[in-house]
């Protein structure tokens, strides 16, 4: 069975072509090759000011906390669902400059039978908690409430996402403005950052249906049919060997659970991200944040050039086991997967120590992974140990 027919009977897909081709008609705002849309002032209808506003959600990977919790009685890994959620929004928008002031509101939706009030309480504070590191840190966020809602009837277990709203002067925005001549450096996905208080596998929020179905046992099924849609045929529902605390043996960490490993909450960049805007903004051509389309992200941001990742990072044991497991081409893995690369800077030669020294500070592996040439269209190139890649 090939990829694409695999991604499509889950209901899931890779490239996400259905939604960008009904969005293609949308105005793009301000600035088009921005990370996030970037819209006028609204609010205050000041001409030197814009407004970012952004929605995102922990995804399917809710249905794997589901899975874990109900295995193990364990309420931590919700922690990690509100920081999910809450970092793809608040990543996103720091590739647009956007780091300061962030009003957040949530949404919550539940299938109240299967979902407990314990499980709800543990996600509200999580996001509080991740707000007030990151104060400590000198970033502002403005929790401003939400909607929880009991929606049994379209919800099969938990559903949670942010809306993040800024207002930011015009002149503090970055927008992708990636050049030939240009260095990628790549921050890493995975290790242990010095505010982090475990190992994290790297997986982020993407690409989970293929994680879960791929990596589990087929048992899961029988036990827990509410955490997959029942329309799902069985050929592609949990298809791989391994039990959710099987243990997958980290170097420097020991072993660690096979559930945890990819539950492990999204790593947020922005304390590294924050003193290179404050600091260096007039050096940065472009922030990508490798989300849904993996090591491919950037090409939606780009105009002719190349983007060639021939130095990525080594495959963290994440994405090894996936890889393992399903029997994912090597060309799709990097298209689905961020592959330990999660966060990218784009910028000249002479200012990738900038962006390194941050990282390291931070105890975030970080090196140059490619570089940008002239090309006729745009263009991703992976040179990977795996093969050549082209998109």
């Amino acid at each position: 069975m090939d990829e694409k027919m695999k991604y499509d009977l889950r209901g899931v897909s890779a490239t996400k072509d259905e939604v960008h081709a009904a969005i293609k008609g949308l105005d793009k705002g301000l600035y088009p090759k921005a990370f996030c849309k970037i819209i006028p002032d609204a609010v205050g209808g000041d001409p030197a000011y814009c407004n970012i506003m952004h929605a995102d959600t922990a995804g399917t990977k809710t249905s794997l906390a589901y899975l874990y919790w109900k295995e193990t009685g364990d309420l931590s890994v919700w922690k990690g669902i509100a920081q999910d959620a809450l970092v793809m929004n608040l990543d996103d928008m720091a590739c647009v400059g956007c780091y300061q002031d962030i009003v957040i509101s949530s949404t919550i939706g539940r299938n109240k039978n299967l979902i407990s009030g314990d499980v709800i309480a543990t996600i509200i504070q999580a996001a509080e908690d991740l707000a007030a590191q990151l104060g400590e840190m000198g970033i502002r966020l403005h929790m401003a409430g939400g909607e929880t809602a009991d929606v049994g009837d379209i919800v099969r277990t938990i559903d949670v996402g942010y809306t993040a709203f800024a207002r930011m002067r015009r002149a503090d925005t970055i927008v992708n403005n990636i050049r030939p001549g240009d260095v990628i450096v790549g921050m890493a996905s995975y290790g242990q950052a010095t505010y982090e208080d475990a190992y994290n596998g790297g997986m982020g929020s993407n690409g989970l249906t293929s994680a879960r179905h791929d990596v589990l046992a087929k048992a899961y099924a029988g036990k827990y049919p509410d955490s997959f849609d029942p329309n799902t045929p069985d050929a592609v529902i949990f298809t791989g060997s391994k039990k959710l605390t099987d243990k997958v043996e980290i170097p420097g960490y020991g072993g660690v659970d096979v559930g945890k490993l990819i539950l492990s909450p999204t790593r947020t960049f922005l304390p590294v991200l924050r003193p290179l805007i404050e600091d260096h903004r007039d050096k940065i051509h472009g922030i990508i944040h490798c989300t849904g389309g993996g090591q491919t992200k950037v090409q939606k941001f780009i105009g002719n050039v190349r983007v060639i990742k021939d130095q990525l990072f080594d495959l963290p044991p994440l994405f090894k086991l996936i890889q393992e497991e399903s029997g994912t081409g090597w060309k799709e893995m990097y298209q689905v997967f961020n592959m330990g690369n999660r966060m990218e800077v784009y910028l000249a030669p002479e200012h990738a120590d900038l962006v390194l020294g941050q990282a390291r500070e931070f105890g975030i592996d970080a090196q140059i992974v490619g570089r940008v040439e002239r090309a006729e269209k745009p263009e991703v190139r992976i040179e990977s140990p795996f093969g050549i890649f082209e998109y």
